[in-house]
């Protein structure tokens, strides 16, 4: 019973999910120590800090929609230990608490860490709460930005501009506007995520009000631009590439090239919701496959 209740709290993290967040903070600190710069203790307390986060996103996501009644029978994804009351509402709000406590200590330890001048602390400290309030704002609350199709602009923000530049940030203590290209192309594969979550489950979602980007374009809208969001990724990896690769090892990336077209040609291909549902960990590993092959090339192009 003890492994059984472990386990759903296990799943009510979404592991798979939180290759994602590694993801960016290996693109981001590969970035620094391409240049020369990394400290082995600030990438694990960022590691840590962006696991927590996700976690929390995750969280009070499954409690938001819940409580909405998002996450009903008619729903296509995973039935989770909140929606089929493994878990309840009372334990959730305790581990959502517990778990904004323990990422606000790991923030604040990462800042103590990495030593930043007073200004960019205080932008940091900004920073962190903002990810904070978008982690528990996507489903909570009156008016949740989830439910009104702002989820993929955050998710770039978020899981791109500050997990990239910000772990780059803190390794390095400076920062280029060219840093915007992979972080960006990193952040658009988690966006493609998001919106195959959503275009998963588009109709129920519509039923209970929950107006997302994909519902806003329609199945076949979502679809393409799921396609452009990979193609996009691929284009920022490449822009970099060409403006800072020494060698053909500054290209290796492009090897998960073909997973991902394959990827966006069967999402183009798949006639409803549930022909979606396997393609998850598909892109997940792909995702994490582009920014891991990506990263290996800065360092060895060095």
């Amino acid at each position: 019973m003890l492994l059984s209740h472990r386990s759903v709290w296990l799943d009510a993290t979404r592991p798979k999910t939180l290759l994602l967040a590694i993801a960016a903070l290996l693109c981001g600190n590969a970035l620094a120590a391409a240049q020369g710069h990394f400290s082995p203790l600030v990438a694990l307390l960022a590691l840590v800090t962006a696991l927590l986060l996700q976690i929390l996103s995750n969280l009070a996501n499954d409690y938001g929609d819940v409580r909405k009644g998002t996450d009903n029978a008619q729903r296509l994804g995973p039935v989770r230990g909140l929606q089929s009351g493994a878990i309840t509402l009372t334990a959730m709000r305790s581990a959502i608490t517990l778990t904004l406590l323990l990422t606000t200590i790991s923030g604040i330890a990462l800042l103590l860490l990495a030593k930043p001048s007073l200004t960019v602390l205080l932008t940091f400290l900004g920073l962190g709460i903002a990810s904070i309030i978008a982690a528990l704002a996507y489903t909570l609350g009156t008016r949740p930005y989830g439910y009104r199709g702002l989820g993929d602009p955050a998710v770039l923000i978020f899981f791109g501009w500050v997990a990239v530049g910000g772990s780059y940030y803190l390794q390095s203590h400076q920062f280029s506007l060219t840093i915007l290209l992979p972080a960006t192309a990193s952040g658009l594969l988690a966006v493609g995520v998001l919106n195959l979550n959503n275009l998963r489950d588009m109709d129920n979602d519509r039923a209970c009000g929950k107006i997302t980007l994909a519902a806003r374009l329609g199945p076949t809208g979502g679809r393409w631009y799921h396609l452009g969001l990979l193609l996009v990724s691929l284009f920022g990896f490449a822009c970099y590439s060409a403006l800072t690769a020494q060698s053909a090892w500054g290209w290796l990336f492009l090897l998960a090239t073909p997973l991902l077209l394959t990827h966006g040609a069967q999402v183009l291909g798949a006639t409803d919701g549930r022909a979606l549902r396997p393609m998850f960990a598909t892109l997940i590993r792909a995702a994490m496959l582009t920014n891991l092959l990506f990263a290996i090339g800065l360092i060895a192009d060095r």
